[in-house]
């Protein structure tokens, strides 16, 4: 059985913590599904007043519900054997008439939620579907594929303020009711809308792989995972995975998969750093752009205290504001986690040099350096460069034994740059690695 829901040690519902993301998001189109067990459970009404948070900071909301906790009983309550829970397998004919019945239920419970939050809902019939058919010998009976999603008819229910609550049911050409899985479901709303991101609200805490949860997972390593060993992956995610890499492979961004019953999971997901489950991202240098004058003050907090630590040369944000230009930083979910310097010097253009390199705390060894160094590599080498520097007083095992650098005499240094490491008095160790 699900555990109760915990507190959560962040409290993002403080203003202040949620302001800097504030406009990054505003405007946005998130679509937010509900597992059938998350409806039913008791943290069920504080995510419906999460909702309501994101509403009143701009943020568009599109609802997406399962049924199949809600199936089970209802099969188990009249004595009706279904043929699949989940929308994925065959549906028969009672199955799916019980499927309307727990649809309609489940629908009514988050409209009377949205109502209790002072939030306008409507449900649709703005999803048109195919029937699967026969496969692989077997009639599939009523389960279907989304066939088109009438976008007009949702975008103009959110440009009235409406939150557009989804049902695991489509309708067939006929008109007539068909089943579709939820997971899939919220991919296709995602994709149709144009949403950043897709929020499954599940009773698990994120998407175990190999017994263990992972914090953030990229779209090729987990495609990866599900065509060599989709069996470590937890059974009760594989859906999810299938689907979130369907969504990322059509235009969504971010997919995440949280704990719906943990007190304030989806806050904490959206509005922390660290967040709270499982983050799956698409390309991997996607997550990287080169800073703006916006970003100064961001990096030149992130890098303080491994300045305090002497890991990096100290920097003021006037300096850091006047080389703007030489930065790169890499997001996750809109949140700056980790940046670094390329710099070129004046007639030695096969030269660059790469600095300021820092990773936060929570996503060091998780390979997220030695992306950015690849990244900067990859971007000196365009720029015509032959050889990439990096100096280092404490993190020159990470560049020698992670990423082919070698220790090269400090001869190897422009002029003007020689006489900066002799003024330094750090004695940093100078790395070179060809290009």
């Amino acid at each position: 059985m699900p555990t109760p829901a915990l507190a959560t040690t962040i409290k993002p519902t403080d203003l202040r913590g949620i302001l800097q993301y504030v406009p990054r998001f505003q405007g946005q189109i998130f679509v937010i599904a509900f597992d059938g067990s998350i409806v039913a459970d008791e943290n069920f009404g504080n995510l419906l007043v999460d909702v309501a948070v994101l509403r009143s900071l701009g943020i568009k909301v599109v609802l997406a519900h399962g049924i199949g906790q809600q199936l089970r009983e209802l099969s188990q309550l009249r004595g009706i054997p279904i043929s699949d829970a989940e929308g994925s397998g065959i549906t028969d004919a009672p199955t799916l008439d019980l499927a309307i019945r727990a649809s309609s239920r489940v629908s009514h419970l988050i409209l009377e939620g949205l109502a209790q939050n002072n939030l306008k809902g409507a449900t649709t019939n703005a999803v048109r579907a195919l029937p699967l058919g026969i496969i692989r010998g077997v009639d599939q009976q009523f389960t279907a594929k989304v066939d088109r999603i009438d976008k007009g008819f949702i975008h103009s229910l959110i440009d009235r303020g409406v939150i557009p609550v989804v049902a695991p049911l489509a309708f067939g050409p006929d008109g007539r009711s068909l089943r579709v899985n939820s997971d899939l479901l919220a991919a296709e709303l995602a994709e149709a809308l144009h949403a950043t991101k897709i929020i499954y609200l599940t009773p698990q805490p994120g998407l175990s792989i190999g017994g263990a949860v992972q914090p953030q997972v990229a779209v090729e390593a987990l495609r990866k995972q599900l065509d060599e060993a989709p069996e470590q992956i937890a059974e009760s995610g594989r859906s999810k995975a299938r689907h979130a890499v369907h969504a990322i492979d059509n235009g969504t961004p971010r997919v995440h998969i949280v704990d719906g019953r943990l007190l304030d999971s989806l806050l904490n997901e959206i509005f922390s750093n660290e967040g709270v489950g499982t983050l799956i991202y698409g390309n991997d240098y996607q997550q990287i752009r080169k800073a703006t004058r916006r970003d100064v003050r961001f990096i030149y907090s992130l890098t303080r205290s491994a300045v305090k630590r002497e890991e990096l040369v100290q920097r003021t944000q006037q300096a850091i504001d006047k080389t703007i230009d030489q930065f790169y930083v890499f997001e996750i979910d809109e949140n700056i986690i980790a940046c670094l310097s390329l710099i070129f010097y004046p007639g030695t253009p096969k030269l660059a040099e790469l600095g300021a390199l820092y990773v936060m705390p929570f996503y060091q060894n998780h390979g997220i350096g030695k992306k950015m160094v690849e990244y900067a590599c990859l971007m000196a080498k365009q720029q015509g460069a032959a050889q990439i520097l990096a100096l280092s007083t404490q993190s020159y095992g990470f560049f020698t034994n992670n990423l082919g650098f070698s220790e090269v005499d400090k001869s190897i240094l422009p002029e003007t740059r020689l006489r900066q490491y002799e003024e330094s008095g750090r004695n940093a160790k100078v790395l070179a690695r060809t290009l």
